[in-house]
């Protein structure tokens, strides 16, 4: 059941480090195989980030077990220099980089990684930890594009690409969803203590990696926290459950703005919104946030929208609103946000070697203009 919806798939990129979890993933996977007429073709991918002295071995081991189970096995290494800070961060998104490589060489249309339930509740506590809105702590999807992921984005900016990308409804833009690479994390709601048991008793051995305790690490650190949080009521399933509550309420804020979108207009060849402001304050503020974002992400041309700097624009224009600011005007994301006669009007921002009038107007500012612009 764990891996019923990819048994029509030609072939499966299984992301295996050598730890538990991902071990217990190739073991899964070899044995569900075994029992299908028609399976997919699999690929255990090791990846070398060249970061630790074991690795190499643990890849050695990776690939022995794979050839023990009959899955092709291929390791794939993180060339190059490697940066002093931030590394954990560099090192995943290179991994996913690389995983996306090997699946468009294996044809492969899903990567599979052995995210578990105690993964998915450290990260809902990560993302609270930085102040993250719904879609962060939403958590994990159980299926997610892996170009997301390689470039390294986050969960509110992953969203607004996806906004900006989903108004291309052309044969080009159908047929790049058709062929995207999909992340599937089989293993999300299953307890990592289910998978070291289903190895044991297997007799299967697997790699302990010492980063994954090393207090350098904000995960490692929280992972610490969770019996303490735990003996207070506030377990690893609380957190998931949490997080699935929270999806559900983002799946209902996302309803309400696509309906709102498309009573306005918003598509992709449209050149400017424009909003009646007593209409806008009648919109409760998290659709009003969303839909502003959206309407950005329609119009601007510099990428996908920042939400904490989707909020600041907001905030400042409900302030303008409030006070009955004559004159109001931001830029985001290569839109430009303004108030015009009692309307909010979105619109592509001028180009940058066109606004010496603007650098002007920011030495001598307005007594009536905002002072401080939010940039993109």
């Amino acid at each position: 059941m764990l891996f019923a919806e990819l048994a029509a798939e030609p072939a499966l990129v299984l992301a295996i480090s050598g730890g538990p979890d991902s071990t217990a993933l190739l073991y899964l996977m070899a044995r569900w195989r075994a029992h299908q007429q028609s399976a997919p073709h699999l690929v255990a991918v090791s990846i070398d980030h060249g970061l630790r002295p074991e690795a190499r071995r643990e890849a050695a081991e990776v690939k022995h077990l794979s050839e023990q189970l009959g899955v092709e096995h291929r390791t794939m290494r993180w060339s190059g220099a490697k940066p002093s800070t931030g590394i954990q961060e560099a090192a995943r998104v290179a991994r996913y980089r690389l995983l996306r490589t090997a699946a468009r060489r294996a044809k492969a249309r899903c990567v599979l990684t052995a995210h578990t339930l105690d993964d998915q509740a450290e990260t809902v506590l990560l993302r609270m930890a930085r102040g993250s809105g719904l879609a962060g702590i939403c958590g994990m999807a159980r299926k997610v594009p892996i170009d997301d992921l390689a470039a390294g984005r986050t969960a509110e900016v992953a969203r607004s690409a996806r906004d900006k990308e989903g108004r291309n409804t052309g044969r080009a833009g159908r047929a790049d969803r058709e062929t995207e690479v999909l992340l599937v994390r089989p293993l999300l709601d299953m307890p990592k203590a289910r998978l070291i048991v289903t190895l044991q008793e297997a007799g299967i051995a697997y790699a302990d990696d010492p980063s994954n305790a090393d207090p350098r690490f904000t995960r490692s650190r929280l992972r610490k926290l969770m019996p303490v949080l735990a003996s207070e009521g506030l377990t690893a399933q609380r957190l998931v459950r949490l997080a699935r509550r929270l999806r559900r309420s983002e799946a209902a804020h996302d309803a309400v703005v696509n309906w709102a979108a498309k009573r306005l207009g918003l598509n992709a060849d449209i050149g400017k919104v424009k909003l009646d402001s007593a209409d806008w304050r009648e919109i409760p503020t998290e659709i009003a946030l969303r839909l502003l974002g959206r309407a950005i992400a329609t119009i601007g041309n510099e990428g996908p929208v920042e939400f904490g700097k989707l909020e600041a624009l907001s905030d400042a224009l409900d302030a303008a609103l409030a006070a009955g600011t004559p004159r109001f005007r931001r830029t985001l994301a290569g839109a430009m946000v303004s108030l015009q006669q009692n309307c909010i009007i979105v619109e592509q921002a001028p180009s940058r070697r066109s606004r010496p009038r603007d650098q002007s107007m920011r030495r001598k500012p307005d007594a009536d203009m905002p002072r401080n612009k939010a940039r993109a």
